[in-house]
């Protein structure tokens, strides 16, 4: 059988490996040809050495090529769509339409141009020049990142394609980008068109290196090489931790998402006016690609009574109408068993679901659990476990106060939303709960599920730790998200013709400066300069 080969320093080599693997088609469970190697630690340290001289290239290379690269392999993506999509829906089991070719695909490529126009105008390096000192800052770029994408957006967030790549590169980094297990193949065609797009902007050859899998304790000695200058991770919680403690080792910034439970809260006045309609609009949310989003919401809070029992009573209904969908693996179809279990054990019941489903290798039954707001709150961290794919957990709460009180005890999420009703009635009750949500959520929605995260620059994809790494960062939105790729670099007493880019006088943009004593926004004036 074949085994793919993979990128290291501009070249498609093969790989010294210690094991081969294949890709599994979700809906089938058989395994898809060719094989993939499973690096050794030599193959990773020529990676890492090869990084190293990119980096310097790229600095000299500048922001130009930079731009050149984002723009030309958005178009490479384009005009390879179709082979593209169809290895990530034969990987995946996502639907070709519309979820890959008119959605995911065109948000990686509005991804990728949006950062090459970040690198274009600079502005994210956030010049402040103090000509009495004559101290000047910016950010700027820190070295070579490693990305380890997911295994649900094998284009806008993977390895080789998505926002954290994308960021990186903007910034001015060369990536070594580690494939999931799950989508190799995917990943390797999009790095092939990002290795001919970096040959032409004139970028180093190593701009983009692909490793499509190495042993766990290389993954951690990859983490703690000093060569790497950072790392973006969307993943498993587990697998996240032990590469932070990894990385803390090395004092390297790592960059982590790993999942949410979303808490939604249904107001009484929300229930009353539009019950049924928000229990339509939660099954669509929580199906939608089987569950599959980091997004999903996973947890809904609605008042105790007739009102609540009437919604839940209809969201399993829902839920027991819809077909099970695929999930993207066995191995995913366990897990989410394994969190399904640890809430039976920590108090919750099973309205409907909570079975595989028989016969198909990659499905689960649609599942909802309910508890209440004080077992919740008892039930500690078991109870706030993310069941990754197609359940949620309806909690009925006494109260407001006993809402509140459920949300000051939330660990932290990525998202968080209220329903209320439209005529005002439940804008006390929103209020104090929006106190209580609003630092453990990184978005707060109102009227409106959390699933969809649009590519913004007002966009905050991150949250309170466990959620993230760092609730100041966010995975999606341009320019901001750059700043997890790049360093603050301080000039002092430097000479003007040593200075970089973007920090001299004759600089004209937007940049803040200290003048005769007073602080103002924009270009030195004719005089001054």
């Amino acid at each position: 059988m074949t085994t793919r080969p993979i990128l290291l320093d501009g070249a498609w080599r093969e790989a010294r490996a210690s094991r081969t693997f294949q890709a599994h088609a979700p809906s089938t469970g058989a395994a898809l040809e060719p094989a993939f190697p499973t690096s050794r630690w030599e193959d990773v340290d020529e990676a890492l050495s090869a990084a190293t001289c990119a980096f310097e290239g790229m600095r000299a290379a500048g922001p130009d090529a930079v731009t050149a690269f984002l723009e030309g392999y958005a178009d490479r993506i384009e005009a390879n769509a179709a082979p593209i999509t169809e290895a990530a829906h034969r990987e995946t089991a996502l639907p070709l339409e519309p979820r890959l070719r008119s959605g995911e695909l065109p948000r990686t490529c509005g991804q990728l141009r949006q950062a090459a126009a970040a690198a274009r105008s600079a502005d994210w390096t956030r010049p402040i020049i103090d000509t009495v000192a004559g101290i000047r800052t910016q950010y700027g770029a820190v070295g070579p990142v490693a990305v380890f994408g997911p295994n649900n957006f094998p284009l806008a967030f993977g390895s080789a394609s998505g926002g954290d790549f994308a960021a990186a590169i903007a910034a001015g980094n060369p990536v070594i980008a580690k494939a999931h297990p799950l989508h190799p193949e995917t990943t390797r065609l999009l790095a092939e068109q990002a290795v001919l797009a970096a040959a032409d902007a004139g970028l180093p050859a190593a701009t983009v290196q692909l490793l499509y899998d190495m042993a766990p304790e290389d993954g951690l000695r990859f983490a703690r090489d000093p060569r790497l200058a950072a790392i973006g991770f969307t993943g498993s919680r587990r697998g996240g931790l032990a590469l932070k403690a990894a990385a803390d080792e090395a004092g390297t910034p790592i960059h982590l998402e790993l999942g949410s439970i979303n808490p939604v809260v249904m107001l009484a006045g929300a229930l009353a006016e539009r019950g049924e309609d928000l229990a339509a609009e939660l099954t669509g949310s929580c199906l939608m690609g089987t569950g599959q989003f980091c997004t999903n919401p996973g947890l809904v809070i609605v008042p105790a009574g007739e009102a609540g029992e009437a919604f839940a009573a209809s969201v399993a209904r829902r839920f027991d109408e819809a077909p099970a969908g695929v999930l993207f693996s066995e191995g995913g179809r366990e897990g989410l068993a394994h969190s399904i279990s640890r809430l039976v054990d920590a108090g919750a019941e099973v309205l409907t679901g909570g079975a595989a489903v028989a016969d198909t290798p990659c499905s689960y039954a649609n599942t909802v659990l309910r508890a209440t707001a004080r077992e919740f709150i008892d039930g500690g961290d078991a109870m706030q476990d993310e069941a990754f794919g197609n359940a949620t957990l309806i909690i009925t709460s006494s109260s407001t106060e006993e809402t509140v009180e459920l949300a000051r005890s939330l660990a932290g999420n990525l998202t968080g939303a209220i329903y209320s009703a439209t005529d005002g009635a439940d804008d006390e009750d929103h209020d104090r709960v929006a106190a209580a949500l609003r630092t453990r959520v990184g978005r707060l929605l109102n009227d409106q599920m959390p699933t969809g995260v649009a590519v913004s620059p007002a966009m905050n994809h991150g949250g309170p730790f466990p959620a993230t790494a760092n609730a100041g960062q966010t995975a999606v939105g341009i320019p901001g998200s750059l700043l997890r790729f790049a360093m603050l670099q301080c000039y002092d007493q430097v000479r003007p013709h040593r200075l970089p880019e973007g920090l001299g006088d004759e600089n004209p943009r937007g940049t803040w400066r200290c003048i005769d004593g007073a602080w103002t926004q924009g270009p030195v004036p004719a005089k001054d300069a």
